[in-house]
């Protein structure tokens, strides 16, 4: 995925989270403070522009500090009354598959907060996107109170039992708080595409 931005264009973070309205208030709490903070460090938040659960509550606090929410959602989704009215700017495309590749190609950077099976095989796709050298930025998994452990347990016995090699630890960056996300969404280097399993030029 080739990121659209240029130099004089604003930093642009794809946030991936659940939609879910009946989940903790722990992690709404993470998500309007990531929100927030985005809005302050003037980072331009993406996501798929829904109105409930962590993706409203991300885009609710953008707007509410005066950040940029852009919001890429497929039609039917609009059609069932699932998008947010107050985004800065949405693209409604044809397709989830489209949704998903505007997402990540418009994205100098991707955050992880908890979801369900949307928000995991968004994360999956793109950590699998780098490993094959499609995608090179940033990737910061938010474990807010362990909700990723298991799955980053996971990881591990992929590594171990040599479904992946060591070095692709570093595809991802584990924060635990919001802070720690944003802190360092601008440090993390750009992923190596050279040494990707299957090494070219990004799409």
């Amino acid at each position: 995925m080739e990121s659209s931005s240029t130099p004089s264009s604003p930093f642009r973070v794809v946030v991936y989270c659940a939609s879910s309205s009946y989940i903790d208030k722990r992690y709404t709490d993470a998500a309007t403070r990531l929100g927030q903070l985005l809005a302050e460090k003037h980072i331009t938040c993406i996501t798929g522009a829904g109105k409930q659960g962590l993706m409203g509550a991300v885009n609710d606090a953008v707007l509410q500090h005066g950040g940029q929410a852009i919001g890429i959602i497929p039609r039917f989704m609009v059609d069932s009354g699932w998008c947010h009215s107050r985004l800065s700017e949405l693209q409604v495309t044809e397709t989830m598959h489209i949704r998903k590749s505007k997402m990540a190609g418009m994205s100098d950077a991707a955050i992880a907060l908890p979801g369900g099976m949307g928000t995991l095989e968004e994360l999956a796709e793109l950590i699998t996107w780098k490993q094959l050298g499609l995608y090179k930025n940033p990737i910061v998994i938010l474990n807010i109170d362990g909700y990723y452990t298991p799955l980053l347990d996971f990881f591990e016995k992929m590594i171990r039992e040599q479904f992946m090699p060591s070095l692709y630890r570093d595809l991802w960056f584990v924060a635990a708080s919001p802070e720690e996300a944003v802190e360092v969404l601008q440090k993390i280097p750009a992923w190596d595409t050279s040494i990707s399993k299957y090494p070219k030029k990004e799409l």
